[in-house]
């Protein structure tokens, strides 16, 4: 729970820092490249996770035990998300779903608000966060304990 509990913080900092450097308003139409790099801190995150792991171990981690601490991480980190994403949405930048919509429409990506609307909303953010970030935790997990695991002589 601990390492869940700081990718929410640090995946909030990041929304404060989108909003900031004004991805969420004047320069939106950069958002879709640049929220990407939060990647970086997410692997970070999930390989300092794991190594404590296996530190708690005393230093050996197997794949496997590995993989299913990672996957438990990436369940809690999931069921984390919609709260995250309710805070980034109603506290952090209340204004992005209004700014995303309208900018969708103007460059054509949707007809109308409404049709923008149905995608760019609280609901379908949490819901496909959650998801995303449980298979993506699952997916850094699987590459990272290639590397952290402890090699058999």
């Amino acid at each position: 729970m601990k390492w869940a509990f700081i990718f929410s913080l640090m995946g909030m900092l990041w929304m404060v820092l989108e909003k900031l450097a004004g991805l969420h308003g004047k320069y939106i139409d950069y958002h879709m490249y640049l929220t990407n790099l939060f990647a970086i801190p997410a692997i970070i995150v999930m390989v300092l996770a794991l190594r404590e792991k296996k530190k708690s171990l005393g230093g050996t981690i197997t794949y496997k035990q590995g993989l299913i601490s990672g996957i438990i991480l990436s369940f809690f980190i999931a069921l984390l998300t919609p709260l995250t994403q309710w805070i980034t949405s109603y506290q952090i930048s209340p204004e992005y779903f209004p700014n995303i919509i309208k900018r969708s429409v103007e460059l054509g990506y949707y007809k109308t608000d409404a049709e923008a609307a149905v995608y760019f909303n609280y609901k379908n953010y949490a819901t496909q966060g959650a998801i995303g970030a449980f298979i993506m935790g699952i997916i850094t997990t699987a590459i990272a304990m290639i590397f952290i695991r402890t090699k058999s002589k």
